[in-house]
C-alpha cells in the first residue's frame, strides 16, 4: 500500500497511459505529490470503498454510475485525456456536488489546424496526384499541370463549428488573407467577429465557400448532417476537408460527391477506424486520406500531463481548473463523439 497521506488519483486513462502523456520530470512530479492507483477504467467500482471515498481526481473518463460517485465525497475533479468528453455518467449530479469534469483537448488544436491547413493546400494545388503522376512518368509541366489549381489566398473559406480547432484553424489562415466565414450554432456572433472572422448561416458556408473546413464536435443534433443534399448544393470544385468526426457526415454521401467529380475532399477520420482493407475511399481519386494521426504527436501527448498537474494544484489550493477546458452543464450530455482506440 502506498502513502494515503497523499491525495488520491485514481488513474484510468485508456487509450493514453501514464508514460504517454507525461514526461518523466512530470512524472516524477505526479507520483511525488500524489497517490496514484492504476486501474482498468471498467473496474473502477471494484475498488475499495476506502480508495472511492479518499479519492481527490480521476485521471481519464471512465464509465461511473451514480451509486459509485455517491461513495466518492471527496472527488473535485475528472480530468479526461481522451479529448472527447463522453456521455457515459450522470453529470447532473456532476454538477449538482461541484465536481469539475475537464478535457485536455486543445492540445490537438494546433497539430490538427497544421495538417488541416496541409490538407486544404494539397487539394488547391494537386500536390499529391502530381507526384504520383511524376513518380508514373505521366507528370504534366508548367501551367499543363495547372489546370484544376487554386489559390488559396484570397479565396472563400468556411469552417464549420469554431472551438478550440476552429480559432486555430483561422489564425493559421491569417497570412493567406482569405476571406473566412464560420458556422456555429452554439456562439454568438460577437464571439466571431472579435476573432475576425465573418458569422454566417450554414447555407452561407455550404454554398459560397471554396473551402470547406469540418471542425464540429459530433452531438445528438448533428449526426449525419452534412449529407448529399449538401454536398449537392456546393460549388463545382469546392475542397472539403474533415477535421474532427466522422460521425458529423454521411460519409458514403461524401464518397458519392467526390466520384462524381463534383467536390475534392480530404479527411483524417472515418466512420470504422482502421478502414477496412477494401474499403472504396482506398482507392477514390479527388480524396486525400490521413490516417487519424493529424493530432497524434508526442509534443501534444505531454503538454496534457502538464495541464493536468498545473490544473490539480490549483484544486489543490481551493482554485477552479483553469488550464484544462470544462464541461458545461448545458451542453455536455449532448456530445456523442465515441472514445478513440488508437493514440
Amino acid at each position: 500500500m502506498g502513502d494515503m497521506s497523499k491525495p488520491i488519483i485514481i488513474c484510468a486513462p485508456q487509450p493514453r497511459s501514464i508514460e504517454l502523456i507525461f514526461t518523466d520530470a512530470a512524472k516524477t512530479t505526479l507520483y511525488s505529490q500524489y497517490e496514484v492507483v492504476e486501474v482498468d477504467p471498467f473496474d473502477v467500482a471494484a475498488l475499495s470503498n476506502t480508495t472511492l471515498a479518499k479519492a481527490r481526481y480521476i485521471l481519464g473518463q471512465p464509465p461511473l454510475t451514480l451509486d459509485v460517485l455517491e461513495k466518492m465525497q471527496a472527488l473535485r475533479c475528472i480530468l479526461n485525456v481522451e479529448s472527447n468528453l463522453l456521455n457515459n455518467m450522470p453529470y447532473d449530479y456532476l454538477f449538482e456536488k461541484g465536481i469539475h469534469v475537464v478535457t485536455t483537448g486543445s492540445v490537438f488544436a494546433q497539430p490538427v489546424a497544421e495538417l488541416g491547413l496541409a490538407l486544404a493546400l494539397c487539394l488547391s494545388r494537386g500536390v499529391i496526384d502530381a507526384d504520383v503522376a511524376f513518380q508514373n512518368g505521366t507528370e504534366q509541366w508548367g501551367g499543363d499541370g495547372n489546370q484544376q489549381a487554386t489559390l488559396l489566398s484570397r479565396s472563400r473559406i468556411g469552417l464549420i463549428g469554431f472551438g478550440d480547432l476552429g480559432r486555430a484553424i483561422a489564425r493559421l489562415l491569417t497570412g493567406f488573407r482569405a476571406d473566412i466565414s464560420v458556422y456555429d450554432p452554439w456562439l454568438p456572433p460577437s464571439l466571431l467577429t472579435d476573432a475576425d472572422v465573418t458569422p454566417a448561416s450554414f447555407e452561407q458556408v455550404i454554398t459560397n465557400s471554396d473551402v470547406i473546413f469540418v471542425v464540429a464536435s459530433v452531438t445528438s443534433d448533428n449526426a449525419g448532417f452534412l449529407d448529399a443534399k449538401v454536398f449537392a448544393k456546393m460549388k463545382p470544385g469546392t475542397r472539403f476537408i474533415l477535421l474532427s468526426r466522422a460521425e458529423v457526415v454521411n460519409f458514403d454521401d461524401l464518397i458519392a460527391a467526390v466520384e462524381s467529380g463534383h467536390i475534392l475532399a480530404a479527411s483524417d477520420v472515418y466512420p470504422e477506424e482502421p478502414v477496412p482493407e477494401n474499403h472504396q475511399v482506398r482507392q477514390l481519386n479527388g480524396f486525400i486520406r490521413s490516417a487519424h494521426r493529424a493530432g497524434a504527436l508526442d509534443i501534444a501527448f505531454k503538454q496534457m500531463g502538464d495541464m493536468v498537474l498545473e490544473d490539480m494544484a490549483l484544486m489543490d489550493k481551493g482554485l477552479p481548473p483553469l488550464r484544462c477546458k470544462r464541461a458545461e452543464r448545458e451542453t455536455v450530455s449532448r456530445m456523442r463523439s465515441k472514445p478513440v482506440d488508437i493514440n
